[in-house]
């Protein structure tokens, strides 16, 4: 019961904090996660977020998956709801208030300043992933590699996938 108590405490803050999409809290989720409540390490939450990731849908599949691995079914259904649930309430009211200033000058100016704390956010996220994904020389080209082909050849993230995960099954 504590375990489910704790859960939704995590979560629900993580739901308050999660300005500029899900991926802006990946850093406080691997830390409460990992380090807080050490109920994983820091490679099984990066595979599960590169399995979240692979998955279809929303990309805070993480979410779910974190409570399954830590309580089972109810874990998957408190930490869905305590993640999804606070934040969408508060976007609903929030999105009704932010309406009322449509034409406001200070509302771009605002909306334009969040846009790179958010990528700043993003950004740290990859890093934590990175550094507990990338343990060796060749998982750190595999994650060098499949940078370079996303920035500078635009290929699918679905091929980057299927190439880095074949890499691995052969050369590991």
């Amino acid at each position: 019961m504590y375990v489910l108590i704790a859960l939704t405490l995590v979560f629900t803050q993580l739901s308050l904090l999660a300005f500029g999409g899900g991926n802006a809290i990946l850093p406080e989720m691997q830390h409460q996660v990992v380090v807080i409540h050490q109920w994983m390490t820091a490679e099984q939450f990066s595979s599960m977020f590169a399995m979240a990731q692979a998955a279809p849908g929303p990309n805070m599949m993480i979410v779910p998956l974190v409570g399954w691995h830590v309580a089972g079914p109810m874990g998957l259904i408190v930490t869905s709801f305590a993640k999804f649930g606070p934040s969408s309430i508060i976007t609903i009211y929030a999105l009704k208030f932010w309406n009322n200033f449509k034409s406001h000058p200070l509302r771009a100016k605002f909306e334009k300043a969040l846009k790179p704390i958010t990528v700043g956010l993003v950004l740290v996220s990859a890093w934590i992933i990175a550094q507990a994904s990338a343990q060796n020389i060749l998982l750190i080209a595999i994650v060098a590699i499949t940078i370079c082909l996303s920035l500078f050849k635009n290929v699918h993230p679905v091929w980057l996938m299927v190439i880095g995960a074949g890499t691995g099954a052969l050369i590991l």
